[in-house]
């Protein structure tokens, strides 16, 4: 069986050896690199299947590197590593697409279980679920929502999940840690504010349906009314 394949960005020379070797062990194959342009570069002939970013490196950032690498792919997994006290770097990384991140310093541990966590959801886009919501098509496995026979929207990553959860468990209260929990990877403060903004484009993005709602329950989660 072919070993997953990880691209790891990380600009401290003996952090970035460490990380590589003890993922090696595990039966990955990693490709290590000490700047974004490089990176870039390695992402671009090789086609990992995903991707470990420091935040703080030279030639390319990590988020400038993660903007330009999901102009090209929306789904590949990207987990950010940033400095402790970088706490703005969280919110940002979302917001243009991160899957996950870990704070400095970290275990390898907790890096490898993330990394796991990751690859088990975008085996989940391989399963053939097409979901009806209302007047909506949900094509799970092509991330995308079509409204009757207006054209599909695409949905990101992030989206696509968050929504395939709440229709499983529709006209049922979606437990917000539970949910954080498995699609965050922690129910912290920062990924609980994610999640918010995640639910609020899938308002807009259900609203020609008035049948639909997604009603915040306060202090136990979401619930979609379908």
């Amino acid at each position: 069986m072919p070993k997953t394949t990880i691209l790891l960005a990380e600009d401290e020379p003996a952090l970035g050896q460490i990380i590589k070797e003890s993922l090696e062990t595990r039966d990955f194959d990693v490709w290590l690199c000490s700047d974004g342009k490089q990176a870039l570069d390695t992402y671009q002939n090789e086609a990992p299947e995903l991707l470990v970013l420091d935040v703080m490196m030279p030639k390319k950032d990590g988020f400038t590197l993660a903007k330009e690498i999901r102009a090209i792919d929306d789904t590949i997994p990207i987990i950010f590593l940033t400095a402790k006290s970088q706490t703005q770097d969280v919110v940002e990384g979302f917001s243009i697409g991160g899957n996950d991140y870990l704070k400095k310093p970290f275990s390898m541990e907790e890096l490898i279980v993330r990394i796991k966590n990751l690859l088990n959801r975008k085996a989940l886009q391989k399963t053939s679920e097409i979901l009806s919501i209302g007047d909506y098509t949900f094509d799970f496995p092509k991330q995308t929502l079509q409204y009757k026979d207006d054209n599909a929207v695409q949905l990101t990553h992030r989206e696509s999940h968050l929504l395939f959860h709440l229709v499983k468990n529709k006209n049922q209260v979606l437990d917000r840690s539970l949910i954080l929990n498995k699609l965050w990877g922690n129910d912290d403060f920062f990924n609980a504010r994610s999640m918010d903004v995640f639910i609020s484009k899938l308002r807009k993005k259900l609203s020609q349906d008035n049948s639909l709602q997604i009603l915040n329950v306060r202090g136990f989660g979401y619930k979609l009314i379908c």
